[in-house]
């Protein structure tokens, strides 16, 4: 079995097909799927999504791409995350290839979602894009190690996943993985310990081959799972019961 341990069912073109989708996810045998919160306005959608099915979590957080939203602070995240269904802090982080000002704003509000994660002592599911060296550093100086959590949708070198795998950190690898031309990228999967890495799709976005370039959807980690066994040289079977473990372990789902 298999589980997306990052996706965006609330997003409108998904939220559409939530009935294909949930019976694509069955057929593949992606058992659970955790909703990913990036506004604070539409955290009600991925609440909710939680609420009416057993196998699918929510986060809460705001993305770092999002300016033009609710500022969060700790008391709000943490009155938010005390729901059960909430498993999560995110998400969260730095991107600076939208925001090449490297605003500041962005980095405060990372430190609150990582305070707000201490707080709760829930993971934290942390998004950076040409920002590794800020993020590594807020991490380090807001104590993100305590309540650890995953990098997401992994795109960075093998020096970024050892210093994230060093703070207790998860590795999480989408779709991109599978692209022809990543090639660092499945160096790194090849590095990260299976014990401390995850799947996912990021649906809507970068949907897996043999499926790039359409919109993605939780039934197509599979695809995640079966390159990342081919690059290992591994049953198919141990990355997905190894990345499901890890799932519950890290989300404590079980």
């Amino acid at each position: 079995m298999f589980v997306d341990s990052h996706c965006h069912l609330d997003f409108p073109e998904l939220a559409e097909r939530q009935d294909a989708i949930l019976a694509l996810m069955a057929q593949n045998a992606v058992t659970h799927a955790l909703c990913v919160s990036v506004k604070l306005e539409t955290f009600p959608r991925v609440l909710a999504l939680a609420e009416a099915h057993d196998h699918l979590y929510a986060s809460v957080g705001v993305h770092p791409d999002n300016k033009d939203c609710e500022e969060p602070d700790v008391d709000r995240l943490l009155a938010l995350a005390a729901h059960p269904r909430v498993v999560a802090i995110g998400e969260t982080g730095l991107d600076y290839y939208w925001h090449k000002d490297k605003p500041e704003w962005q980095r405060e509000r990372f430190r609150t979602h990582i305070r707000a994660a201490r707080a709760c002592n829930k993971p934290l599911i942390i998004h950076t894009r040409d920002s590794a060296d800020d993020t590594l550093r807020l991490m380090r100086e807001e104590g993100a190690d305590a309540p650890g959590g995953v990098m997401h949708c992994f795109t960075e070198s093998r020096e970024v996943a050892e210093a994230a795998l060093d703070l207790g950190f998860y590795i999480s690898f989408s779709g991109i993985v599978t692209f022809k031309n990543a090639k660092a990228l499945k160096d790194v999967a090849r590095y990260v310990p299976l014990e401390r890495m995850l799947i996912e799709t990021d649906a809507p976005y970068l949907a897996p081959v043999p499926h790039r370039g359409k919109q993605n959807e939780p039934g197509f980690v599979k695809h995640v799972a079966e390159h990342i066994a081919e690059l290992r040289d591994l049953p198919v079977d141990t990355i997905a019961r190894q990345t499901t473990d890890n799932f519950m372990k890290l989300f404590k789902t079980v």
